[in-house]
């Protein structure tokens, strides 16, 4: 018996069905807001997008979103490292080109997306306070895109495209090393 060959193996399959797992949860999140929240906003005027996006951006704060998103980037880390060894080398380009495609989709979200939410949750305080004084031109009531919220929609909806793609690539990238990993296994 191969006890600690079989440990490895065992932390190896683990890991990788981890990052997947994980990984593609958080795809999908990117995916859902590219196909039905941001397209479902566009209709909105600014007052309307800027609510709605502060709410989400403080109801996404939680326990299971972080699973995903946290646990993608440290299972897709393990994985890389697991796969190190000689007899892991085969399956390591794809985890690292998951890990590198993940990784860029979180710097995305960290130097665009955040600041994107920032400002808007910032420009939303002053658009509620106009929204009070009645001052319903600034408001966007005709569901165009105004001042406001129309270079806040094209920008976050560009980079929310681009986060979503690399992060379907990660996905793409850990179901060919869950394949390689089934291939390299003795029979």
């Amino acid at each position: 018996m191969n006890g600690g060959r079989d440990d490895m193996e065992a932390m190896r399959v683990f890991a990788l069905v981890a990052a997947t797992v994980t990984t593609g949860l958080t795809a999908g999140l990117f995916y859902t807001y590219a196909c039905s929240v941001t397209p479902g906003l566009g209709s909105t005027g600014d007052y309307m997008v800027a609510q709605v996006m502060q709410r989400l951006n403080v109801a996404i704060l939680n326990g299971w979103f972080l699973v995903g998103f946290v646990g993608a980037l440290v299972f897709t880390s393990v994985a890389v490292v697991l796969h190190l060894p000689s007899d892991g080398r085969r399956v390591l380009p794809a985890a690292v080109g998951a890990l590198v495609c993940y990784t860029a989709s979180l710097v995305m979200t960290r130097m665009v997306n955040l600041p994107l939410n920032q400002a808007l949750a910032q420009q939303a305080g002053e658009l509620g306070r106009a929204r009070e004084l009645s001052l319903t031109a600034q408001l966007g009531r005709t569901g165009q895109p105004t001042r406001m919220c129309g270079p806040f929609r094209a920008r976050w909806v560009r980079w929310n495209a681009a986060r979503a793609l690399l992060s379907t690539a990660a996905l793409g990238f850990l179901c060919w090393a869950l394949v390689l990993h089934c291939h390299m296994r003795p029979s």
